[in-house]
Order: structure tokens, then C-alpha cells, then sequence
């Protein structure tokens, strides 16, 4: 059953409520593009499964204990939301309430880089620490500074398997040669960081060798299921100018299937060898491995005329970290914990569109 949604259209709510702090941040200092990421305020977005009715009590409890800190609710504009963008997708999305809210301090307060960085860090540990002992796993907590919630963000890039998709399309190949538990094994592995992926990757493809290479059609018509979400999650950020990109060390055929499909507007993956109608199991010496996938995301936001503080990453695996270490705000997805401690933000509890959420908007049901 297909559900539209409501994304506010050019909402200035974080402006809105950066404003309404002005006189506690330093003195002198304006508030533009320049000094965003100076300034000792933070953005924090909660998720939280329903029916949970109690956010903003525990938000107000934990504020409550800090004497230096305020938290100030942000809400969309009535023209940002009359003008929304309406969004269909294939499916209901998770049902979810959202609380957003600007984390700044009670009196004017001056911060060096290195104080903030360590007060953010506190903030983080203590506000997702908190949430998640009185919500446990139904809540995602994402904090991040005021500078990357208000960055203009154009650029987009995505990992495939299992981020975009469900499968590991290696996974699905190696089936057809009831290999599958020899290459998830390996891909396991190289998930969890334990031996690099252009390695993983010659060792798994190697298994495929002979494999009949009519089975990629047969894969991709059968057996490819889109993650929840996914397909609003890029409409959504389409209509609000993102320039949307699938990077993936897996197959050129998958990839140009997802990204068609979804509408994104590239895509870059490993070529398929094949001979004679059979896979041949080797692989050529320019692998998308996760600094490939780094220099991919650079490359391509010069292209694009745009800065790094302009560009989102979302992905699952360790290899993905590269691009979001270099991305103004990396979104791990139902990620392994490794990868999770070192992003920006985490979705766990929803599809795809809670990058939508990470990133500061509100998509709401359109009643």
C-alpha cells in the first residue's frame, strides 16, 4: 500500500531557533555561514518508536541537571509546511515520532575549538546514554553540531548492499554455486574490519568462477528487494536539490539496475568479468575499496562545484568509512557496531528515510 509524505519545504526551522539564542552566543559574533562551525551549539534529533509520548519529558529531565545548558524545541514554519514537498512512497515507512531540538548554552559563553569538540563529546555520551536506558533500543539519538545541520548539503552518496538493498549481491551470486556460506564468511569479515576489502573481495569473486552469467538477470528480476524507505528517502532528496550518487564495491549490472530504479542521478561499482557467457572470477586492479569509494565522493563534489561541508555518506560497512570520514556528516545504516562509533549519526530503529531525519527534516504523513 502506497503512503504520501510531507517534507516542509525551505524551512528555516534550525535558523529559526538559532535566532532565538543569539544573545548567550559569544559576543560579536554573527550568525552566518562563516562561523557556524564555531559557535558552542548543537543539534539533537530523537526517533523514537511509537507510541512513545514521553520525549520531551526526559529531554526536559536531563536539561533539568545541566546548569549551563538549554534545550529549545524546533519547529517548522506553517508556510514550510503548507508548502511541502509531497513524497510517495512504495510503502508505509516506520511508524516514528521525531523530536528535534537545539542544544545551546544559559549565558553567553566563549569556547575554544578544543573545549567544544570535548563538551560535544560529553553531551553526546551523556544525552544517548540517558534515552537509551529509559527507551532502550526503540530510540535513535543523533547529535550533531549546529554548523553541519545548517550546511547547505547538495551531495549525497550511498553504498548499495545492504544500505539501498537487502542483499549482498555477492551473497546472492554465490548461492547459485552453493558457495554462499564460503563468501559470507568472507564478507562478514570484511565488515567487521578484520582484513581489508580489495583482499575480500579477489578471495570471493574467485569462488564464482564458471558461474553461469545469466544468473545476474535472474538475481536482479528475482531476488533484489529495495530497503525500506529507500525509494522516498532519494525522491526526498531530489526535490530538495541533491545531486544523488550509488557507490558500491560490488557489480556494474546491480548498480545500474538500483540507481535506474531508484532515480539516482550515478553510480559507480566494479566491472563483471565474464568469458564465453561464464563469470571468469577475476577481478582488474582498480577495485572500489573504501578509499576508492573516498576519492569517488571527493571527485565528484568537485565536479559538482561543491565543498566537503556540502556532502552527506551513508553506508554499512567498514569499508564505507572512508567517505563518511571525509563527508560533513556520515550516516551509519543497521550498521555493525564498529562503523556506528564512528559516524556522525546511526539509523537503527528505521528505513532509509531516517537519514532524512539525521539531516535536521521532519517527514510526516500526509493526512
Amino acid at each position: 500500500m502506497s503512503m504520501t509524505y510531507a517534507l516542509p519545504k525551505s524551512s528555516q526551522a534550525w535558523q529559526n531557533a538559532l535566532s532565538s539564542v543569539a544573545h548567550v552566543l559569544p559576543e560579536g559574533m554573527s550568525i552566518d555561514s562563516t562561523t557556524l562551525d564555531s559557535l558552542p551549539v548543537f543539534a539533537i534529533v530523537i526517533i523514537a518508536k511509537n507510541p512513545h509520548d514521553n520525549v520531551d519529558e526526559l529531554m526536559k529531565a536531563w536539561t533539568d541537571t545541566q546548569a549551563n545548558w538549554q534545550a529549545i524545541d524546533v519547529h517548522d514554519d506553517e508556510t514550510a509546511k503548507q508548502n511541502a514537498h509531497i513524497i510517495e512512497a512504495a510503502a508505509p515507512l516506520a511508524d516514528v515520532s521525531i523530536h528535534r531540538y537545539l542544544l545551546a548554552p544559559t549565558k553567553r559563553t566563549e569556547m575554544s575549538d578544543t573545549k567544544r569538540e570535548a563538551a560535544a563529546h560529553i553531551i553526546d555520551e551523556q544525552i544517548s546514554a540517558h534515552f537509551h536506558s529509559k527507551l532502550g533500543n526503540e530510540a535513535d539519538v543523533h547529535i550533531l553540531s549546529i554548523g553541519q545541520m545548517l550546511h547547505k548539503h547538495r551531495l549525497a552518496c550511498f553504498d548499495m548492499d545492504s544500505t539501498l538493498i537487502e542483499q549482498e549481491v555477492i551473497v546472492e551470486l554465490a548461492r547459485y554455486c552453493d558457495i554462499e556460506d564460503k563468501v559470507l564468511d568472507i564478507t562478514e569479515q570484511a565488515m567487521r574490519g578484520e582484513i581489508d576489502f580489495a583482499t575480500s573481495f579477489a578471495r570471493r569473486v574467485a569462488l564464482l568462477e564458471g558461474l553461469d552469467a545469466s544468473v545476474v538477470d535472474e538475481i536482479i528480476a528475482n531476488h533484489i528487494t529495495f530497503s525500506s524507505g529507500a525509494h522516498a528517502t532519494i525522491r526526498a532528496l531530489k526535490a530538495i536539490g541533491y545531486h544523488t550518487v550509488l557507490i558500491s564495491g560490488g557489480f556494474v549490472p546491480f548498480a545500474k539496475y538500483v540507481a535506474e530504479t531508484l532515480g539516482m542521478d550515478e553510480y559507480h561499482a566494479n566491472a563483471l568479468s565474464i568469458l564465453d557467457g561464464q563469470l571468469t572470477g577475476q577481478v582488474d586492479d582498480n577495485i572500489i575499496d573504501g578509499d576508492k569509494k573516498a576519492a569517488i565522493v571527493a571527485k565528484t563534489a568537485k565536479k559538482l562545484g561543491l565543498g566537503m561541508h556540502q556532502v552527506v555518506c551513508v553506508g554499512d560497512g567498514a569499508n564505507d568509512l572512508p567517505m563518511m570520514a571525509i563527508s560533513d556528516v556520515g550516516v551509519a545504516y543497521h550498521a555493525k557496531p564498529i562503523v556506528r562509533t564512528k559516524t556522525d549519526a546511526a539509523v537503527n530503529i528505521t528505513g532509509l528515510e531516517g537519514v532524512l531525519y539525521a539531516l535536521g527534516h521532519r517527514f510526516d504523513v500526509r493526512g
